[in-house]
């Protein structure tokens, strides 16, 4: 024989009752699983018991996220509603409300991930809150590892330049150093005796020399202005080959 068809009306008996309510929940809650699973659905499920106690699923533990979509969906439909009917004067009540609610939750998210007031939330709210600012440090220790990444290989990119300019200019100093040699090269090979480092140094202007024996002597004749002349303009070599 099958089973038989239970009545649906208030089970009496309170010991059966909790018995049904443990079954039919975790079936419940099974079945809500395996729907947002297959189907690629967001689920959220509330249950409270007949003492209050609360029993929920969501599809990736996102309960805010999706009643916040089931809150925003149902707003615009009751907006829908409101400018259909012009007569409705509380829709800016309506309003108010709702964007009076929203806030309310995302500042109590802030305290929440801040570390405060979290006297109000029981063990597994806890575990969601704490999986959820995991994920978020995760993403920012993410994000910083590349932003150094990126800085450190900028920074190779421009050592590697810096390098390849400073090869260049020592590639350069080393052809002028040939070139100043290669030009040297001939006077070193017509003056044999000189040293390379006189040979664009300027010579000395020789004093003039003038014998005082030729001022002492009482049968040479003066010389004349024109003759001091002549002798300043004249090298020492020479004077003395013209006084021989």
């Amino acid at each position: 024989m099958g089973r038989g068809r239970i009545q649906l009306k208030r089970i009496e008996n309170k010991i059966n009752r909790q018995v049904t309510f443990s079954k039919r929940r975790s079936g419940l809650l099974k079945k809500a699983h395996e729907i947002s699973v297959l189907c690629d659905a967001e689920v959220a499920l509330i249950v409270f018991s007949t003492k209050g106690k609360l029993f929920e699923y969501a599809t990736d533990s996102c309960m805010e996220r999706i009643l916040e979509r089931y809150e925003r969906y149902s707003y615009a439909e009751r907006q829908l509603l409101a400018n259909d009917d012009p007569e409705n004067h509380g829709s800016w009540t309506l309003e108010y409300a709702k964007l009076k609610a929203r806030v309310d939750v995302l500042q109590r998210n802030q305290r929440h991930f801040m570390g405060e007031d979290l006297d109000s939330l029981n063990i597994k709210e806890l575990q969601n809150l704490e999986h959820q600012i995991d994920s978020a440090l995760k993403h920012v220790r993410s994000r910083k590892n590349q932003l150094m990444y990126e800085s450190i290989s900028e920074l190779q990119k421009k050592d590697k330049a810096l390098q390849e300019q400073n090869n260049m200019l020592a590639k350069k100093v080393k052809e002028k150093e040939k070139a100043i040699i290669a030009q040297q090269a001939p006077w070193e090979q017509q003056n044999p005796d000189l040293d390379s480092s006189t040979i664009l140094r300027p010579q000395p202007m020789q004093p003039l020399n003038i014998s005082s024996s030729h001022l002492a002597t009482g049968n040479e004749e003066e010389p004349t202005p024109i003759q001091h002349r002549a002798n300043a303009l004249l090298p020492a070599w020479m004077l003395r080959y013209l006084n021989e």
